[in-house]
């Protein structure tokens, strides 16, 4: 592997979502990240519909790009040998357990660090490694909702509704674990010594919802929904046009609100008073009915070349056709084990010297077995009595 993270040696003990994004993007930057799989425990992931051509879950095979997979009984005999072994070049670890979960099998951080003190550890989990909640499970919605993000979401009388991006996972778990991991390693270059990193998905929802819970700190106030400038309590919100779909009306600042007033014909409305909570609805209704007088691709028009913050809701298909994603590389073509191409999303990071590199998609558990047993040091026969002992298939 070539680009900006190559020397870097992971091994990755995640599944489902958080972690595996984590390690793709430390994979598409040049890191040697290796899969350590269950065989008799597929990660869920793999099925997960909508199958791709090769009848795999099309997240999965995405999000484990770049990657080789061993398949490891973690708790069969000789399986903590082979750990400590590989702990020996693969320096870094990721893992997604409940805490104590591989302390219980004697690979554990404390166990590890014996044999490799340089050791960077990270643990993603759900509520962290400490605390009183340290062994409660939970997911996406889980943590949005105990970090205070679900209750000012939604419309007032109907509720939070549940968001298919995954805030908590994905900015509390995955970028928690990559902004970790790198300064651990910068730490480690530093200093020569490794750490562990604690990510909770929780505290990383937490810190998202930094602008909410600032106000609950200095005033205890407590956003709800549509309540605030920035979640439907003003102008700045989703209106539907007349075929329904929808657009983004973002024109905060003065200056894009009189381009928009301007665009839609209306420029009265700059004019209107926007103070109270009354004043507010009625003017959202005035700019409800406006844009429900034409279809998106009307609106799409009209704003196309007026840069006030005006967008279309697209769906995701419409999405990946975008211009702008296009132009900026972000789908890119991988290719399988067969050679098949698969169309994937790109990683968002763009490096001028060290772009990332696209070298294959997901493989299936156990495809570099071999091949890393005997780079470790173990031998023809030896590998074979792991697999008679179920440590490996």
């Amino acid at each position: 592997m070539s680009g900006a993270l190559a020397g870097l040696k992971i091994l990755d003990f995640t599944a489902l979502y958080p972690g595996p994004l984590a390690t793709q993007w430390l994979a598409d930057n040049g890191a040697d990240v290796l899969r350590v799989e269950a065989p008799d425990r597929p990660d869920l992931l793999r099925w997960m519909p909508p199958l791709d051509s090769g009848d795999k879950g099309a997240a999965w095979r995405a999000v484990n790009r770049n990657k080789r997979s061993i398949a490891l009984n973690l708790k069969a005999p000789g399986a903590l040998d082979v750990v400590r072994k590989l702990v020996g070049a693969y320096d870094i670890i990721v893992e997604q357990f409940r805490p104590g979960v591989l302390d219980r099998l004697g690979m554990g951080y404390a166990a590890l660090r014996e044999f490799q003190p340089k050791l960077i550890w990270c643990g993603i989990s759900s509520y962290g490694q400490t605390g009183p909640w340290r062994d409660r499970p939970g997911h996406d919605i889980d943590f949005l909702a105990t970090a205070g993000v679900a209750y000012h979401t939604g419309r007032p009388g109907q509720g939070p509704t549940p968001n298919g991006a995954l805030q908590g996972d994905f900015g509390g778990g995955t970028f928690g674990a990559v902004a970790g991991i790198l300064a651990a390693v910068i730490h480690r270059l530093q200093t020569g010594e490794g750490q562990f990193v604690d990510v909770s998905m929780a505290d990383g929802a937490l810190w998202m919802n930094l602008l909410s819970v600032s106000a609950a700190l200095a005033a205890d106030h407590d956003a709800g929904p549509a309540t605030e400038p920035l979640n439907g309590g003003g102008v700045y919100d989703y209106y539907a046009t007349s075929d329904g779909r929808h657009l983004a009306m973002a024109a905060l600042e003065p200056k894009f609100w009189s381009m928009f007033c301007a665009a839609v014909g209306a420029p009265e409305l700059e004019l209107e008073p926007a103070g109270t909570r009354e004043e507010i609805t009625a003017l959202k209704a005035k700019v409800a009915a406006i844009l429900a007088t034409r279809t998106l691709a009307q609106w799409r028009d009209t704003f196309a070349d007026i840069d006030c913050c005006v967008e279309p809701v697209l769906s995701p298909t419409e999405a990946v056709r975008h211009p702008q994603f296009l132009a900026r590389n972000m789908i890119v073509a991988v290719a399988d084990e067969t050679g098949a191409m698969h169309r994937q999303v790109a990683t968002p990071v763009h490096f001028s010297a060290t772009p990332a590199v696209y070298t294959r998609t997901a493989v299936e558990t156990g495809h570099d077995t071999a091949a890393v047993l005997t780079a470790a040091g173990y031998d023809a026969a030896a590998i074979a009595a792991l697999r008679v002992a179920g440590a490996i298939n």
